[in-house]
């Protein structure tokens, strides 16, 4: 028995278990019914208040179109709090300008930003704390809102009987680094977190969420010991789920692709860096790094090296042509049923094994980075990581 067939029949095992997991998941990922969501409002009269909380930090690109997106909710009582973050190209003039046509926009007062803590961690908490709604929604500047956004996720987390409820946004790329490395985070997400295992245990390890939309029963935030007990983390959508779970709450995602949009980055710089942030805090330690490394590049890059050497030296014994074009055949398949669903580029299901080769090279940058306290977003340095 050789080391390619080994490994070859290895690739396609991984592949088959990773995307049989994904179909299961996929059929979990509810999409929310909106005339549900509509008939849950109406019949609850005036609808839990929800305080939606915009962290910004120079998003004068952003801000904007991110608050009249929440202005526009239906069937959901809202207001706005958005905590300017020493912003330096007029984000605070044009939040300004946004809470003076509209009593339901607050602007919560910058303070200085204490020693250990991540700016956006900071600013989740101060507004927060500076809310009134019963729920509390964390979102980004650069995320975009359908008009039912709000009024489906209320639903979805009285349907599944949740404290905290979260989604990944449609996630637009335009560079190439973007269209490659960005539908990755799906994949990632439904390649190997067992939904069912989510819905059905308590244990935080199982939990999963997305900063870009988290939201929280206020009470379970408090108990959870709110932004504080995650000060120093960058990836608050994989944190602040788990410490929901520790401290007694229950958590679950939906299906928002409808509902939310985000474009998180616009070039490879930004992209690279975007990722390499916090791409190690969400494996959560160096041996899943390790695995999650090996499973990929044998389940999705092998093969491919296999099929190249078989075409070039013309040597491609049949077993190992089998379990090669196996494994690449249903990586392909899993790929494909993500860029339908999550309407996501075709470039990275034709590109899937040069994405996941940037995606496993982020994730060491990003180890490397935290090793040296060299992590930075937005002109700040990193506080050191906490345990989960």
């Amino acid at each position: 028995m050789s080391v390619w067939f080994i490994l070859l029949a290895s690739a396609a095992a991984i592949a088959a278990f990773s995307t049989a997991l994904a179909v299961i998941n996929l059929a979990l990922y509810a999409r929310p019914r909106l005339d549900r969501a509509r008939e849950t409002a109406s019949r609850l009269g005036d609808a839990p208040p929800v305080s939606i909380c915009v962290p910004a930090r120079n998003e004068a690109a952003n801000i904007e179109a991110c608050v009249f997106g929440v202005q526009a909710q239906r069937g959901a009582s809202i207001e706005v709090l958005v905590y300017d973050d020493q912003s330096t190209d007029g984000t605070g003039e044009i939040v300004a300008r946004l809470a003076a046509t509209d009593s339901r926009v607050q602007i919560v007062p910058t303070q200085p930003l204490p020693p250990e803590w991540n700016g956006k961690q900071h600013a989740c908490q101060r507004m927060a704390e500076a809310a009134t709604g019963e729920w509390l929604l964390f979102t980004d500047a650069d995320v975009r809102f359908e008009a039912d956004a709000v009024a489906a996720a209320l639903s979805e987390a009285t349907r599944l009987r949740v404290d905290l409820i979260s989604t990944f946004p449609r996630q637009l790329t335009g560079s190439l680094l973007e269209r490659l490395v960005v539908p990755l985070i799906h994949f990632i997400l439904f390649s190997y977190l067992p939904f069912p295992l989510m819905r059905w245990s308590k244990s935080p390890i199982a939990s999963a969420g997305c900063g870009q939309f988290l939201l929280v029963r206020r009470s379970a935030w408090q108990r959870a010991g709110g932004h504080a007990s995650l000060r120093a983390s960058m990836h608050d959508g994989i944190q602040l789920p788990r410490r929901v779970r520790a401290s007694g709450g229950r958590t679950d995602l939906f299906d928002g692709t409808a509902l939310v949009s985000c474009r998180m980055y616009r070039d490879f710089k930004s992209c690279w860096n975007g990722f390499a942030k916090n791409a190690y805090e969400g494996l959560g330690s160096f041996p899943m790094l390790c695995i999650f490394t090996l499973l990929n590049l044998v389940a999705h890059v092998l093969p491919w090296v296999w099929l190249i050497v078989a075409l070039t030296t013309g040597r491609h014994p049949l077993l190992e042509s089998l379990l090669a074009a196996a494994a690449i055949s249903l990586a392909l398949f899993e790929r494909v049923m993500l860029a339908i669903r999550f309407r996501q580029s075709w470039l990275s299901v034709v590109l899937h094994p040069l994405g996941i080769v940037l995606m496993t090279a982020i994730q060491w940058h990003s180890w490397v980075l935290t090793m040296r306290g060299a992590r930075e977003w937005r002109g700040r340095r990193a506080g050191a990581l906490q345990s989960a």
